[in-house]
C-alpha cells in the first residue's frame, strides 16, 4: 500500500496560509543535524519521525538514530527499502515503504517533545532543474532543490505527526498501539485505526485563518545564512560552468584546427558549437573582405522554427552593422532590435559603451533587414589576423525570450574569434606551401624531362647528322643513291631539331605575355582544313588515320587569331594521329555551348589516358609513356602550347578519356560572332 498524496500538500491544504519555500539539499542536511542534535543533547523524551528518500542515505545516519533511540522509545524511521532495509523494532521503528510511495520524492523530519516542537516537511523539486539555468549545478547533490515548510509552531508539528502516522500505520498497522501512546502522550488529537479515521479538530479553522510561524530568530537566522550560502555557491558553479564551457569550447576549436588544416571544416564545427553553447537561434561563420559586397552563407547553426539563410546570400556593403565592425574592427551587439533605438548600440570591450552609429536611412535599412529575417538580439564580431579582416561571427536571437548576453559570453565569443583567425591564416599558409611545393614538384618535372628531352630529342638528331655527314666526307666516290639517303637523312633530323627549338621559342613567348593577338572573323571550317592539310604533308598520306570532320554549315564565325587557332588544331592533331593506329578514327566536330562559346572537340580511338593524368597531359614535356621509354616522337610542348593559346583568347581546354586503349577526346573553347 502506498499514499500518492505528499505529506506537505495535505499539511497546506490543512494550513493554506502556511508558504513554502525552495532549500538547498545543503541546508536541509544543516537544519536536520541540528534537529537530532537538539535531540540528542536534551533530557526529555521527544518523538521523531523521520522519512528518508533512499536506504543508503539513512546508513549514511544510522548511528544518530540508534543514540537517539537510547534515548526516547518513540523514534520511527521510515526509508524505500533497496537491499537490507526492513521492518523491524530492534533499535527503533523503522518502517520500508515502496519504491512507487510518495515518500520517494520527501524529505520529513519531526521532533515534537513535551515543551518544544520542530517540523520539517520537504518535496523534492527535480522540475526546477529542468527549467533553470544551471542544471548542471542542480543536479550536484548538494544543490539539489526542495520546496518545504521548516518550524517550531507546535500545531503544525502535531499536524505533520499526524499525517506521518498515517502512512506508518498504512505500512505498520502493527503499531497502532504503541503509536496511540504517542498520541495520548504529546496531545495528538487523530489516529487512523482499521481503515478508519478518527479526527478532533476543535481549532483547526482558527488555526488555518490565524496562523503565524514564530520561529527562533537565531534559527531563521541561521537557515537564512545557510540559504545565503548555498546561492552564493551556486553563483560561483555557475562563474566555473561558464568558464569550463569556454575552455571546452575552445579545446573543441583548437582540437579541430590541430587534426584538419581545412579552413572550411574547421569554420563548419565552430559554426554548430558556437551555436549550440551561446543558445543562439542562428549562429553564422563566413569569410569575407572588408571590401565585400556580399557573401554566400555556406557555415550555419540553426534552432528549431527559425529561417534558414543556408545558401542565400548575405548583404554586407549595405548593411551598416557591418561598415562599422569593419571600421572600429571591434564587435557590435544589439540586444533587442524592437525596443532599443538603432543610433545606440552597445560595442566594444565596455558593455556600457554607446555610439551614434547609422543615419535614419541606414537605420531604416537595418530594421528591414531585422524584421525580414526575424532578428531581435544580434552580435557581429569580426574574424582579424594583424588587422586584416579574414571574417564574421554573427549570432541571432530570433525570439524575445532569448536571454540577454552577459560580458563573459561575448568574451568568449571574441576568443573563439581568435582562435579562427589564427585556424585561418595556418590553413592559408598551409595551402600556400603546397601550392609551392606542387610548383617546385613541377619544376622538377620540367628539369628531369628538359634533360631526357634533351637527350633524346637533341643528341638522337645530332648523332645522325653527325653520322651522315662523316660518311659523306670520308666516301668520296659514295654511288649517288645512298648519297641521296644520308642527305635526307641529315634533313629530316634538321628539320626535327628546328621544330624542336621553335616549339621552345612558341611556349617561352606565349608563357611570357608577349603575343600580340590579332583577332578577326574566320570561319572554323577552314582553318580545320588547313590544320589537317597540313598534318597530312608531315605525316604522309598513308601514315595518318582516317580524319573525320563534322562541322555544322550554320556555326556562326569565330573569334580568333588564325595563325595560332591553325597552330592548336595542328598541335592537337598531331597528338591523336601520333597515339592512333592507322586503322584508327581521329573525328573533328563543333557545336556551339551556351556561353556564346564555341566548343570543339578532337576525339581518336587511340591509347587513351588514365584518367589520374587527364590534367597532366597539359603540361610542359609531360610524356604519356615516360621519358625514358617512349615509343613515338616528340618533346611533349605540343599540349602546354595549346593550352596557352586558349587561355590567350579567354577559353578553356581539357581532355576526356575513358581510360587505357579507349581512346580520348580534346575540348576546347573559343569565342563567336553572333549573327544578326
Amino acid at each position: 500500500m502506498s499514499i500518492s498524496t505528499s505529506v506537505l500538500k495535505e499539511l497546506v491544504q490543512f494550513l493554506p496560509n502556511l508558504k513554502p519555500q525552495i532549500y538547498f539539499k545543503s541546508s536541509l542536511t544543516a537544519l536536520s543535524h541540528a534537529m537530532e542534535d537538539q535531540v540528542l543533547a536534551g533530557t526529555d523524551q521527544p518523538l521523531v519521525i523521520a522519512t528518508f528518500q533512499q536506504e543508503r542515505f539513512y546508513r549514511q545516519e544510522a548511528n544518530r538514530y540508534r543514540r537517539i533511540s537510547e534515548i526516547t522509545p518513540q523514534v520511527y524511521v521510515m526509508a524505500a527499502a533497496d537491499t537490507e532495509f526492513t521492518n523491524s523494532s530492534e533499535y527503533h521503528e523503522t518502517v520500508a515503504f515502496v519504491a512507487e510511495d510518495q515518500l520517494r520524492q520527501e524529505w520529513n523530519l519531526l521532533v515534537l517533545g513535551k515543551h518544544y516542537s520542530t517540523c520539517l516537511v520537504c518535496i523534492e523539486r527535480a522540475d526546477l532543474v529542468l527549467t533553470s539555468e544551471m542544471p548542471e549545478q542542480l543536479l550536484m547533490d548538494q544543490a539539489r532543490p526542495f520546496e518545504g515548510i521548516w518550524t517550531s509552531e507546535r500545531q503544525v508539528c502535531i499536524k505533520v505527526a499526524e499525517l506521518l502516522f498515517e502512512r506508518i500505520l498504512s505500512y505498520r498497522p502493527e503499531l497502532s498501539e504503541k503509536i496511540q501512546e504517542a498520541f495520548n502522550f504529546f496531545g495528538i488529537r487523530s489516529i487512523t485505526r482499521k481503515g478508519k479515521k478518527t479526527t478532533t479538530r476543535t481549532k483547526s479553522q482558527s488555526i488555518a485563518q490565524d496562523f503565524s510561524c514564530l520561529n527562533d530568530p537565531f534559527a531563521r537566522r541561521l537557515v537564512t545564512y545557510l540559504q545565503a550560502g548555498q546561492h552564493k555557491l551556486l553563483r560561483v558553479y555557475r562563474s566555473l560552468a561558464a568558464k569550463e564551457r569556454k575552455e571546452r569550447l575552445v579545446n573543441s576549436i583548437t582540437a579541430t584546427i590541430r587534426q584538419s588544416l581545412n579552413p572550411q571544416e574547421v569554420i563548419k564545427v565552430a559554426t554548430q558549437e558556437l551555436g549550440e553553447a551561446m543558445g543562439a537561434c542562428r549562429c553564422l561563420i563566413y569569410r569575407c573582405k572588408a571590401t565585400d559586397n556580399s557573401v554566400k552563407i555556406s557555415n550555419e547553426y540553426l534552432c528549431n522554427h527559425v529561417i534558414s539563410l543556408l545558401g542565400k546570400t548575405w548583404v554586407l556593403r549595405e548593411n551598416p552593422l557591418f561598415q562599422e565592425v569593419v571600421q572600429r574592427q571591434e564587435r557590435v551587439y544589439i540586444n533587442d532590435t524592437n525596443q532599443m533605438n538603432w543610433l545606440e548600440i552597445e560595442q566594444g570591450n565596455e558593455a556600457t559603451e554607446k555610439t551614434s552609429l547609422v543615419s535614419a536611412k541606414s537605420e531604416e535599412a537595418l530594421t528591414k533587414i531585422a524584421q525580414k529575417w526575424q532578428i531581435h538580439g544580434w552580435l557581429m564580431i569580426p574574424i582579424l589576423y594583424q588587422g586584416q579582416l579574414l571574417g564574421m561571427v554573427e549570432l541571432h536571437q530570433c525570439n524575445c525570450n532569448g536571454s540577454l548576453w552577459q560580458e563573459d559570453d561575448l568574451s568568449m565569443v571574441e576568443a573563439i574569434a581568435t582562435q579562427l583567425g589564427a585556424a585561418i591564416i595556418q590553413a592559408e599558409t598551409y595551402a600556400n606551401l603546397e601550392d609551392l611545393n606542387q610548383q617546385l614538384e613541377a619544376l622538377e618535372r620540367t628539369r628531369s624531362n628538359l634533360i631526357a628531352i634533351t637527350g633524346h630529342e637533341l643528341r638522337t638528331p645530332l648523332s645522325t647528322i653527325l653520322i651522315c655527314l662523316e660518311t659523306l666526307n670520308q666516301e668520296p666516290d659514295m654511288p649517288v643513291e645512298m648519297r641521296k639517303v644520308m642527305l635526307d637523312t641529315a634533313l629530316q633530323d634538321a628539320e626535327r631539331l628546328r621544330k624542336l627549338v621553335q616549339d621552345f621559342l612558341k611556349l617561352s613567348h606565349l608563357e611570357s605575355g608577349r603575343v600580340d593577338w590579332n583577332p578577326e572573323s574566320l570561319r572554323l571550317k577552314e582553318c580545320i582544313d588547313l590544320a589537317i592539310s597540313g598534318i597530312r604533308t608531315h605525316h604522309g598520306e598513308h601514315e595518318v588515320p582516317g580524319i573525320e570532320t563534322q562541322v555544322p554549315s550554320d556555326l556562326p564565325l569565330v573569334q580568333a587569331d588564325g595563325e595560332w587557332l591553325v597552330e592548336l588544331l595542328s598541335k592537337l592533331l598531331d597528338n591523336a594521329c601520333k597515339f592512333t593506329n592507322r586503322d584508327g578514327k581521329v573525328t573533328i566536330n563543333a557545336k556551339r555551348n551556351g556561353h556564346q562559346m564555341v566548343e570543339v572537340t578532337i576525339s581518336d580511338t587511340g591509347r587513351g589516358i588514365e584518367p589520374n593524368r587527364l590534367d597532366a597531359v597539359f603540361e610542359r614535356f609531360y610524356q604519356e609513356e615516360g621519358s625514358l621509354r617512349r615509343s613515338v616522337g616528340g618533346t611533349g610542348l605540343g599540349l602546354a602550347i595549346g593550352k596557352q593559346i586558349v587561355n590567350g583568347w579567354g577559353g578553356e581546354i581539357w581532355a576526356d578519356s575513358p581510360g587505357k586503349n579507349q581512346g580520348s577526346q580534346f575540348h576546347f573553347t573559343i569565342p563567336y560572332i553572333e549573327m544578326e
